[in-house]
């Protein structure tokens, strides 16, 4: 991790970045603004339009925040010059999904519908199409909120390997089982 930590983060023209006393980092741009607390053993200097973080010592846990303090503060710099995006596919019959504003219901198999308000920072959007798999995309600011609401959805219906059904992200390949052999008499 301290090799990712030795490399500054560059920031963009549209980005401003704040560092206070009490070692809050504040990230503003163009999608938004995020704010992150960093350790008060890695210090956190703006200069020549990059971020460069430094670490007290050569210990293991300083080396594990230095590197894990700078991947935080470059994912808030990209998040607010491009923001992320997430998109899950819904794989299983009878299988739906519809956002209404801020709510997303999903059908997927149960004896009732899943309802989940997700927060104001993520922007939604469903696809249905005839003849393919329901798909949810969310764009989103902030890495760290898009990756749990997507992990929270993913949570109501984890793929299974014997029929591959389940929420998906794009692009995912799930690992087939086979399954029960018939026994031959």
């Amino acid at each position: 991790m301290s090799r990712i930590g030795k490399l500054p983060v560059n920031i963009p023209d549209n980005v401003q970045i704040e560092v206070s006393e009490d070692n809050v980092v504040t990230v503003k741009g163009k999608l938004g603004e995020l704010q992150q607390e960093v350790n008060p053993d890695i210090t956190v200097k703006v200069e020549d339009g990059s971020i460069v973080l430094e670490r007290l010592s050569d210990q293991k846990e300083y080396r594990a925040m230095h590197g894990l303090y700078r991947a935080l503060l470059a994912n808030m710099v990209k998040g607010v010059s491009e923001g992320f995006k997430t998109v899950q596919e819904l794989v299983g019959v009878g299988y739906k999904v519809q956002a209404k504003g801020q709510v997303l219901e999903l059908a997927l198999g149960y004896s009732h519908n899943i309802v989940l308000e997700l927060p104001p920072e993520i922007k939604i959007e469903t696809v249905t199409e005839r003849g393919k798999n329901p798909t949810i995309t969310m764009t989103c600011h902030d890495k760290q909120l898009l990756g749990q609401v997507a992990a929270k959805i993913r949570s109501f219906r984890p793929p299974e390997p014997y029929k591959g059904k389940g929420i998906l992200f794009k692009g995912e390949v799930i690992r087939r089982k086979a399954g029960k052999a018939a026994v031959e008499k």
